[in-house]
């Protein structure tokens, strides 16, 4: 029963890296309703304003130095910042070095955790919903 387990086990770790014009980021662990990233986010970049409708976030400044938006509020955020964006919160998170990748783990809890829960408001990239 111990060996199914850690089976199970190995089939949720993933490292799936995809390119968007921002950076990167990796998915490195998936359940059914619990999913990790890494993230890493090119100098004067920044993610589009989104929300999610099916989960919270939970974001962790692995290295480097942004600015975090999370509703009507902005703040610094450098290494060992923790974040929590709660379901329906609208944000973003902006590499504000110009030489230095942001990078950030995150953590998602919800029962929808795929790209179409993202509703964008803003995005420098010219992409919609």
């Amino acid at each position: 029963m111990q060996n199914q387990n850690i089976d199970s086990m190995k089939k949720c770790f993933l490292h799936e890296c995809v390119e968007r014009p921002w950076g990167r980021y990796a998915s490195t662990f998936a359940m059914k309703e619990f999913k990790t990233k890494v993230f890493v986010v090119k100098p004067k970049h920044r993610l589009s304003l989104q929300s999610h409708n099916h989960r919270k976030e939970m974001w962790s400044i692995v290295s480097g130095k942004g600015v975090c938006t999370v509703d009507e509020k902005q703040f610094a955020v450098a290494e060992d910042s923790f974040i929590v964006i709660p379901q329906g919160a609208k944000h973003r998170i902006e590499n504000s070095s110009a030489f230095d990748d942001l990078i950030i783990s995150e953590v998602q809890v919800g029962t929808i955790l795929t790209e179409d829960d993202i509703i964008r408001y803003d995005d420098d990239y010219g992409r919609n919903q």
